[in-house]
This record gives structure tokens, sequence and C-alpha cells, in this order.
């Protein structure tokens, strides 16, 4: 099976679901952030091994703990992830922090400033105008 096959995208998007589920209502550790998402899944063709992609609100202690919350439940996880889908092998789960939605408000917020400020030049450019 190819790394972009239909079967393998369905799958992905499947085991992202589930994970999403899992996490939000299935695990009940307090180091787990409630702001915790999953953004991206990537599962091997083979279906041994899953790249989870998570996304944490809030700081880096946050999300380092989030982490460390979610590998002390990867076997909870992975049990409850073969109940769920149906799947030859139940892979193996990697937790990865995404940052690309803090580094988009990140970007954001940077772009609203530069506007505002633009805006701000253009005006006591026209209030010198008028004088």
């Amino acid at each position: 099976m190819r790394k972009n096959s239909v079967k393998n995208v369905r799958v992905n998007a499947e085991v992202m679901r589930e994970l999403g589920n899992i996490i939000r209502s299935g695990i009940k550790d307090p180091r787990i952030s409630p702001m915790t998402s999953v953004v991206a899944v990537e599962v091997t063709p083979d279906l041994k091994f899953c790249k989870a992609y998570i996304s944490v609100l809030g700081d880096d202690k946050a999300k380092q703990d989030t982490i460390k919350g979610l590998k002390s439940a990867e076997g909870y996880i992975r049990r409850q992830l073969a109940s769920s889908i149906n799947l030859r092998n139940t892979p193996q789960i990697t937790f990865v922090i995404d940052q690309s939605i803090e580094y988009g408000v990140n970007m954001s917020k940077k772009i609203d400033q530069v506007i505002t400020a633009d805006n701000s030049k253009s005006v006591e450019v026209e209030t010198e105008l008028e004088e």
C-alpha cells in the first residue's frame, strides 16, 4: 500500500477521529490539558506505527505535562483504539507536539499589529496634508 493511497488516507482520518475522542473523553490523567487536540495522524502503510501530532493550548509546562501523560497512557489509548477500529494491526502511537496552530496565531497577531500601525501612519499623513 502506498503512503498516500485512498485506504491510507481513510485509516489516518479514522485513527485521528478516534484518538481525539479517546483523549477528550477517555483519559482521566490530570497532566493532560483539557485544551488538547489531535491535529494530524500519519499511520505507516503496514499499520504498525502511528505518529499523532498533538496541539496543546497553554504554556511549555502544560505541553510537556500533556505529552508525559499521553505517553504514560499509551497502552490504554492503544487498547481503546483497537476496540473501536477494526484494523489488522493496532499501531504503536508516538505523540509529537505540533506548533502550527500556535505559529498561526502568532502570525495573525503580527499581521494585525502591522495593519494597525499602517492605519495610524496613514491617519497621521492625512491630518498633516489637511493642515
